[in-house]
């Protein structure tokens, strides 16, 4: 079985990607959570464009992907788990969970340096939040995530199948956490300790510095509580929140060139970790009806 999943990467990864896009737009379609201001068609036309430009970049550039310098590894017996006696399925549980701890690191890095913030800033430019955000990413922040994770994968030594999989949930969860769409309060109350859901993820991408600088999960939302980067709710609450990046001119680039161009004009603005306020008494997507507006430290 695991070596036809491996076998069957490329294509089970682009059922995996369109059916969770599907879905994720039928749901916003029903159960939209936020109005969005800008336009569908010309919005989607530069996430999903720039999401391609990724891909391409990165079978261009990284023709062997992650599970390639994997089975390398394995081969090798590179990596940490390759020099102790672990059973297979404790393995590929402890690899996931590694490498999501990797993302989380990645992602506070990518805020708190000033020349990877003008990068990941493409991504926090979107001033509306739905299931094409989650796939928003300048291709040179994707060039450089690929080769934090292939350093990853070199030190961990996990295997191969266990680096599919975490390819495929970071992609879904992505998308499923930045779904505009609305979940029954106590649902989210309680997914939200398993799960990254869309409610934690967009006070990530408020404009208010601390409040982006806060939910850096994307799978799994224990590094946040266990590193003090959790945040429950925003403070003007989700519908009256802002998004995107405060010093950018408004309206932000919205076109697939000025996206591509964003990180190399003007400046980087203000990305410090550290400016955080304390999160709301009350835990959950109910929480929202207990917020008051709050001035903004500094």
């Amino acid at each position: 079985m695991t070596d036809w999943i491996l076998s069957h990467e490329p294509a089970l990864r682009l059922i995996s990607f369109s059916a969770v896009f599907a879905l994720m737009a039928l749901w916003e379609l029903v159960a939209e959570r936020r109005q969005l201001g800008q336009s569908r068609p010309r919005r989607w036309l530069a996430n999903l464009g720039i999401s391609l430009v990724d891909s391409l970049a990165v079978r261009l550039i990284f023709p062997a992907a992650a599970v390639g310098l994997a089975l390398l590894a394995e081969s090798e017996g590179w990596g940490l788990l390759h020099q102790v006696q672990i059973p297979f399925a404790l393995a590929v549980v402890v690899s996931v969970v590694l490498l999501d701890l990797a993302i989380y690191l990645q992602h506070v890095m990518f805020h708190a340096v000033p020349a990877l913030w003008r990068l990941h800033m493409v991504h926090h430019s979107d001033e509306d939040f739905d299931v094409t955000t989650g796939i928003r990413f300048h291709p040179v922040e994707i060039v450089l995530s690929i080769v934090i994770k292939f350093a990853v994968i070199a030190a961990l030594g996990p295997p191969p199948v266990a680096v599919f999989l975490f390819a495929v949930l970071l992609n879904a969860t992505s998308m499923f956490n930045h779904g505009n769409v609305r979940l029954p309060a106590a649902l989210d109350r309680r997914l939200r300790w398993i799960l990254v859901t869309p409610d934690m993820h967009r006070v990530h991408h408020s404009v208010e510095i601390d409040e982006s600088n806060s939910n850096f999960g994307f799978n799994l939302p224990w590094w946040d509580r266990l590193f003090g980067t959790y945040r429950a709710q925003p403070r003007a609450g989700h519908q009256a929140m802002r998004l995107g990046v405060e010093h950018l001119s408004q309206p932000q680039p919205r076109s697939l060139l000025g996206l591509l161009a964003l990180p190399f004009a003007g400046a980087p603005g203000r990305y410090a970790i550290g400016e955080r306020y304390a999160p709301p008494a009350v835990d959950g997507a109910d929480a929202e009806s207990a917020e008051r507006p709050v001035r903004r430290p500094g």
